[in-house]
Formats: C-alpha cells, sequence, structure tokens
C-alpha cells in the first residue's frame, strides 16, 4: 500500500484508524475478529494448492464459480474453517463428490467433513459460491473490487484486498500464516477483454457462451491476498533482464508511455538483485499490469496505477525533490515481491516487516541510482507524516495492524539500525543474507530483531522494543552542570542504551550512552550547538537549561 503527500498524515491516520475500527469495539476485540485472526483448531491445516474456477460478468458486477482447496492435516480434522464473506452466497461444498454440511458464523464457515482427514493425509473439498462481492470505496485502501470502464468504454476490472481480505471474494483460510504453494486460475471473462492472474500463462479458451476462459499458475508460495485478477482490452509487450520474463499489460492508448516508463525496471532490478538477492519468484515471472486503482504488491502481477508519471502520482512524498527521479509505484510495489511477499509476516500484527521494509527500498534505490547522501535526505524527508501517536505493531491473533507509521517510522528504524552498525559492508551483507534466509517463508519480528542483533556487538533488542512496541521515539537530553555537558537517553524501554553520533563543530564523534546522565565534554559553547546527526538517526533531541 501507499500514501500520497497532501493526504500523508490524514491516511496514515486514517489507515491504523480503519484498521481498529474493523476489529476493535471500546478496547474490546469481538468473536468476528478472533475467527479471523486466531489459529483456532478448525484451521489446524496446511493449504497446498488452490484451484480457482470463475466466471466474471462485469455488466452485473457478479461473480460465480468454485475454488478446489487442497490441504495437508496437522491433526485429525472432522471440521474445518474456510473463509468467505457472508454476503457471499455459498451453493454447495463437495468431498469427494459428497454434499457437506457447514455453518456458518460473521465471514467464517465451519464445514463438517464427511471423510476425516488423519494427521500428515491430504484432504480435498471443492467450494461451489456465488454473488456481488464487496465493492472498493477506495482502493487500495478501503479493499474490494474496482468496477470501472476505459476510455475506449471497455470494462476495465481491479480487485485490491490486502487488510480487507481475500475472503471477500474467494472461499480460502484467510490468514497470513499459510500461504498455497501453488495457484492456479481458470477466469472466464466476455469476449474481447483479457483476464491478467498471478504466475505463468497457461492459455486462453474461447468456452462459446460469449466468454473466454485465461488461465494462470503459481508455483511458488503466495499470499492470499496477492492472489488476483485484472480484466481489461489489455496490450501486452515483453522484456527481459538476466534470465527473468518481463511482461506488460497495459490499456492500448497508453502503450508507448508504457514503454518508455517501464524501462525504470531495469535499472531497480540491477540495484534490488545486489542489495537484496535474486528476484524471489523467477519461475512465475515478473509482469506490471495497469489497474483503476493506484496499486499493490500482488506477486508476480504488480498492480500499477500511477498513470506514467515519476513520484507519487507526480509529488513527492519526502518533500525533498528526490521522489520525483523515480516512479514510486513500480518501486514500493516492486519492493515487496521481496519484502511482503517472499518473505512473510506470520501475523498482520506485524506488518511492519512488510511495509517498513519494503519503504526502506525505496531509499535503497535512491542510493544505487544516485548516492547516499539522496538517499539519507529521502529519509528524513519521510519523517514529515510520522504521527509517533500508537505503536507500530498491533495485537496478535485479532487480525490488527498497528499503526499506519509502519511505513516511514520502520523505514527509519532500519536506517538508524544501519548507522548503529557503522559499517556499511556489515550492513549490505546483513540485510541480504536475512532476505535471502527468509526467503519463501512465513516469519515473526522476534525471527526480524534475532537476525539483526546476532550480526552486531551493540545489543538492538532495547532499540527494536522501543521503536515498535511504545509510539514515542528516544529521546535525547542534553544538560550543564558545573561547566560540562551531559547527555542521557529517555524512553519508554528500561535500561535503554544506543549508540549515537553528535556534531560538535566541525567533528562527529560517536558516543554510547544509556538512561543515565553521562558527561561527554566540557562546555564551552552553547547546547544547541551540540546536534545529533539526523541524517542517520531518527531521534528526538531536547536541551535543558
Amino acid at each position: 500500500m501507499k500514501f500520497n503527500l497532501i493526504t500523508f498524515i490524514l491516511l496514515t491516520f486514517a489507515f491504523s484508524l480503519n484498521a481498529q475500527v474493523l476489529s476493535n469495539k471500546d478496547g474490546k476485540y469481538t468473536e468476528a475478529d478472533s475467527l479471523r485472526g486466531s489459529l483456532r483448531a478448525e484451521r489446524a491445516f496446511d493449504v497446498q494448492k488452490y484451484h480457482l474456477k470463475l466466471k466474471v460478468e462485469p455488466e452485473k458486477q457478479f461473480i460465480s464459480g468454485s475454488n478446489t482447496i487442497s490441504f495437508i492435516a496437522e491433526k485429525n480434522l472432522s471440521t474445518i474453517q474456510i473463509d468467505l464473506f457472508e454476503n457471499m452466497e455459498i451453493d454447495s461444498i463437495l468431498q469427494k463428490g459428497e454434499k457437506l454440511s457447514y455453518e456458518r458464523k460473521y465471514n467464517a464457515v465451519f464445514i463438517d467433513l464427511e471423510k476425516s482427514v488423519k494427521t500428515g493425509k491430504k484432504g480435498e473439498i471443492k467450494f461451489y459460491y456465488s454473488g456481488k462481492p464487496t465493492v472498493a470505496k477506495n482502493a487500495p485502501w478501503d479493499g474490494g473490487f474496482v468496477w470501472e470502464k476505459d476510455e475506449d468504454g471497455n470494462h476495465w476490472v481491479g480487485v485490491a484486498v490486502q487488510g480487507t481480505g481475500a475472503s471477500l471474494w474467494y472461499p480460502n483460510k484467510d490468514h497470513q500464516s499459510d500461504e498455497p504453494e501453488e495457484v492456479q486460475l481458470d477466469i472466464a471473462v466476455p469476449n474481447g477483454l483479457m483476464n491478467v492472474s498471478n504466475g505463468q500463462f497457461l492459455g486462453e479458451k474461447d468456452l462459446g457462451n460469449g466468454f473466454t476462459q485465461w488461465s494462470w499458475k503459481t508455483v511458488n508460495p503466495i499470499n492470499n491476498y496477492n492472489v488476483m485478477i485484472n480484466i481489461a482490452n489489455y496490450e501486452h509487450f515483453s522484456d527481459t533482464y538476466q534470465d527473468l520474463e518481463l511482461d506488460y499489460y497495459v490499456l492500448p492508448y497508453n502503450l508507448e508511455k508504457a514503454k518508455e516508463q517501464f524501462e525504470e525496471v531495469k535499472p531497480m532490478m540491477d540495484c534490488f538483485y545486489e542489495k537484496f538477492g535474486e528476484y524471489p519468484f523467477m519461475e512465475d515471472g515478473f509482469k506490471l499490469v495497469e489497474t483503476p486503482y493506484l496499486g499493490m504488491e500482488h506477486q508476480s502481477a504488480v498492480a500499477y496505477g500511477n498513470e506514467y508519471m515519476d513520484g507519487y502520482l507526480g509529488r513527492d512524498l519526502s518533500g525533498t525533490g528526490i521522489g520525483l527521479k523515480w516512479d514510486y509505484i513500480i518501486i514500493h510495489e516492486s519492493g515487496h515481491e521481496w519484502y511482503g511477499n517472499s518473505l512473510t509476516a506470520k501475523d498482520i500484527a506485524d506488518m511492519w516487516i512488510h511495509e517498513g521494509f519494503t519503504s526502506y527500498t525505496e531509499a535503497v534505490y535512491v542510493e544505487c541510482r544516485w548516492g547516499k547522501e539522496d538517499a539519507l535526505e529521502y529519509l528524513k524527508g519521510l519523517r514529515q507524516g510520522i504521527g509517533n501517536s500508537s505503536p507500530i505493531i498491533g495485537d496478535y491473533g485479532v487480525n490488527s495492524e498497528g499503526s499506519g507509521d509502519m511505513y516511514s517510522k520502520g523505514a527509519n528504524l532500519l536506517n538508524t539500525i544501519r548507522s548503529i552498525y557503522d559499517d556499511d559492508e556489515l550492513w549490505w551483507k546483513t540485510l541480504k543474507d536475512y532476505t535471502e534466509t527468509y526467503k519463501h517463508q512465513i516469519i515473526e519480528t522476534a525471527d526480524t530483531e534475532n537476525f539483526f542483533n546476532d550480526a552486531t556487538k551493540v545489543d538492538l533488542k532495547p532499540v527494536f522494543e522501543q521503536y515498535l512496541r511504545h509510539s514515542a521515539i528516544p529521546e535525547l537530553q542534553f544538560k550543564k552542570e558545573n561547566g560540562n555537558v551531559l547527555v542521557r537517553w529517555k524512553a519508554d524501554v528500561e535500561d535503554f542504551k544506543m549508540p549515537v553520533d553528535l556534531l560538535i563543530e566541525d567533528r562527529e564523534i560517536r558516543v554510547n550512552l544509556s538512561d543515565k546522565w553521562l558527561e561527554i565534554l566540557e562546555a564551552t559553547q552553547p547546547l544547541e550547538a551540540i546536534k545529533v546527526n539526523e541524517l542517520e538517526f531518527y531521534v528526538k533531541t531536547s536541551y535543558q537549561k
């Protein structure tokens, strides 16, 4: 997801508020929140494959079809939970041709299996459904279908469901902890239109009823919210980067603009390959697909709606001018292929792992192209949208995302940790090792903390604790006493410690500070003349007279 400069602060607040409105009633979570967010006994299975076979009727804003769900039982199962929004109709659910009984509770469907599935054994159900899925009020922030028409009057359909839930349009185990190893999508759309989905194209088939079926298949683990359909009168062109297929699907009248704008993919890949490792979904290829909304990180089919402009719809999120040198949506949403799609947070409370690291990829790209100074200025500029009003990490087990600060504050946390390392060679090695170690894996914040902590002699645990689990950033307090300058940290974390670089006249010195006052030099000048290196460290400062 992403934000623009003009509404950056408001949307950051709204993003956080929206998550709470959906899942928090006067400070108490509802049963519906627990059904969606917790790993109950009925969810004790590992999804292996989804096979979606759907007919999409844009004129009616209606979808119908089935999802065949294959899974491995993690315990003996007689009842399983599959999620589907309650406004969608269930036509029937089958196991080996036998109709199954079920009970609906909010957006959860509890299905009684005709034949229990033993621990370690494979099970499969075929779930037939239909209905008018939720329409997005403001995609991608407000999830749902987008039913639009292009300038030529052709239907143009997209879907964005991150946060709201993939179960708003297809039945699945709607929890980030479980990704299918494979997804096949057979999507029938009116003749003259094309559907583009994740993975490799398998072919098209005229169904003889005014509809054509477009088939796609992924062979890598994929998040539920990344499984996607894109329907339009698309024009296709392609390219390659090393051994990676690059495919682009755009509206015909934007073809020439797209050919020019999408050239940025190659220098981006140069940078990301160097810093994060090889593209994590080689077998599925890389696609940019023009959508009727701004963009989303749909795996191997990245949604693009930035109107072929540099910056964020022609604006700069950082306010520095540096963000106008490149196309924000191409870089940010593609960065998610490494952070969020390949490396995935188990619980959405840890979504900062997706968004903080991906926001940091923007600065990494800037550094690759225009140097470290511009990258640091860009990161500092992003701080204007940070609210520091609630923690980055949300509540676990109840489908609760943390603060919208997870984007820019998460990125600035990583830059601060890089500065604590004080060794760029070690930093880039650690970042790349982290990304490759957890490729195609589900992780938690603790995994991230331990990985970066283990790579350096400095104890990073209090740093992560303060920035992720408390709303305020650490405050560096200065005072004069007995002719000397004293400094300490003020933080929520007990015994907080963190090194920092101070600028004193024309010198930069590193000091290792705690929450205890420390004399650092004789007071031969005003306190305000001592500055923190704000490009390297995201902290507050205060001066006591």
